[in-house]
């Protein structure tokens, strides 16, 4: 496993035995958007995306039982996960990571799935210079990740 999948799982382990027990025994991780941003917001990136798959897809990490408390993880996730970025990249990253966090629930709210292209575009706003075959690449996971 890689040190983000450690920094993630241990940082529920201790702060909680609910995020403890919403552990997968076999963690399915594969970085989606995290290697197309600088090192320094990958970790921060890739915690926000494991929030938003609790709330709306598959995580990789996690497989909590009760909706109630995915929709508490997911918050949790999210919350450590701007932390990060605020620590990495400032106040700009953290307006980015709101701007795609806003889009994401706007769309899932009107019933749409389709929003990798916010995703991306938060990738670019946060220094990310992906090539179009990493789009594409990261765009496949996220789908895979979402899919109804």
């Amino acid at each position: 496993m890689t040190a983000t999948v450690d920094a993630i799982t241990a940082g529920a382990r201790s702060e909680s035995p609910l995020w403890a027990a919403s552990l997968r025994r076999e963690p399915e991780w594969e970085p989606i958007f995290g290697d197309l941003v600088p090192e320094a917001i990958a970790l921060g990136l890739e915690t926000v995306y494991e929030a938003y798959l609790v709330h709306y897809g598959r995580a990789r990490l996690f497989a909590p039982d009760d909706p109630d408390e995915a929709v508490l993880l997911g918050d949790y996730l999210y919350a450590h996960g701007l932390v990060r970025i605020a620590e990495a990249g400032g106040v700009e990253a953290v307006a980015v990571m709101a701007e795609l966090i806003s889009t994401c629930a706007a769309l899932r709210a009107a019933g749409e799935t389709d929003d990798g292209a916010a995703w991306i575009e938060a990738v670019r706003g946060l220094g990310g210079v992906p090539e179009a075959t990493q789009i594409s690449v990261a765009i496949e996971r996220h789908s895979a990740r979402v899919a109804s």
